[in-house]
């Protein structure tokens, strides 16, 4: 399994293969870019399909990292890290202290917190054995209220953009994962007086968002196909891709999930089919905002970082128009430069 010639490889500075005996525990950790400050970025815990499954993932992730720290303001450089196991694994202390070992040979060049099939409580298992940790239980905690906040800020703002609307009451709206931050978008949108369409492989959590928000049930591949305003996806990640983009009818692409485009070509995709596409690093930031609080965490401060992400995403949306190219193509080139910038202010 070549890494260097990988096509997910951007110049990471550091991958890291791991394996724990005791637990025969396997990891990878992706540190991206460090310019603008420590890598930062969640551990996901996961039963990939393969090992070259998951290195695409964590190599693409931490990418996203660093794009998504930069253009959320933040002094944090991008990584990732992924655990390749089942989450429904029951032995929780054995794994995330071996996962806690292994972030801390890094020597606080890479922060973890908690994202897909990772809790907070798992974190800070981890936390005993290395300082490495963020998103911590007592501090910034549970970033995916944050997460699901900025989303909303963005699904707005997108609305605004192409729908010239200022209210979501009304819309309809497609959701793709109602986990832990997809239930918190759905509230939001439900009070905001959107029509929900929702799915998930996961019937509590359907049940729930039905019951609490009235949301319409649909089977997985079903999503796709409905007749909705905006599709929302929340859930793993390459959801935008050959097969599903013929199916879309909504105008709006706006959602929390990572790496949404399953290729760069399917961003032109979208803005060839007039959908506008919010840019998943960059709607998705609330949760990362929140956890830089950390050490001096203060709420309202983080909710008002968070409440940027409108203005990000408007700048975002104009510069895609007046330049005719995709929203993801402003997005990386804003991102490239912030990080360029600091790599210029180094060498001064």
């Amino acid at each position: 399994m070549s890494v260097f010639s990988h096509a997910s490889f951007d110049n990471h500075e550091q991958v890291v293969f791991c394996h724990d005996p005791k637990t025969n525990i396997r990891a990878i950790i992706a540190v991206h870019d460090t310019t603008l400050g420590p890598a930062v970025g969640g551990c996901r815990m996961w039963q990939y399909d393969s090992d070259e499954a998951a290195l695409n993932d964590v190599l693409r992730l931490s990418r996203g990292m660093t794009y998504k720290n930069a253009l959320a303001g933040l002094q944090m450089g991008g990584g990732k890290s992924v655990i390749l196991a089942d989450p429904a694994r029951t032995d929780r202390e054995a794994v995330f202290s071996a996962f806690g070992r292994f972030v801390h040979q890094l020597s606080g060049k890479y922060y973890s917190a908690e994202d897909v099939g990772v809790s907070t409580s798992d974190i800070m298992i981890a936390h005993r054995q290395t300082p490495y940790m963020a998103g911590l239980e007592g501090k910034s905690g549970d970033p995916s209220p944050f997460t699901a906040l900025g989303t909303y800020l963005g699904i707005k703002a997108a609305v605004k953009h192409q729908l010239d609307k200022d209210s979501l009451a009304g819309l309809r709206i497609s959701v793709q994962g109602v986990g832990h931050v997809g239930y918190y978008l759905c509230r939001h949108l439900y009070e905001a007086g959107a029509e929900l369409v929702v799915t998930d492989i996961n019937q509590a959590a359907l049940q729930r968002v039905s019951h609490e928000f009235g949301a319409r049930v649909v089977a997985p591949d079903e999503i796709y196909q409905q007749q909705t305003d905006i599709y929302a996806p929340c859930a793993l990640g390459a959801t935008l891709n050959d097969d599903t983009l013929p199916q879309l009818k909504a105008r709006i692409v706006a959602g929390c999930a990572n790496n949404q485009l399953a290729e760069k070509r399917h961003g032109q995709a979208l803005k060839q089919m007039g959908i506008l596409y919010a840019p998943d690093y960059v709607i998705n930031a609330g949760g990362i905002i929140n956890v830089s609080f950390d050490n001096h965490y203060d709420r309202q401060q983080s909710t008002a970082k968070v409440e940027r992400i409108y203005q990000t995403l408007m700048r975002i949306f104009a510069e895609a128009e007046k330049g005719d190219k995709t929203t993801a193509e402003i997005a990386d080139s804003m991102a490239r430069d912030i990080i360029a910038q600091a790599q210029q202010s180094e060498k001064k």
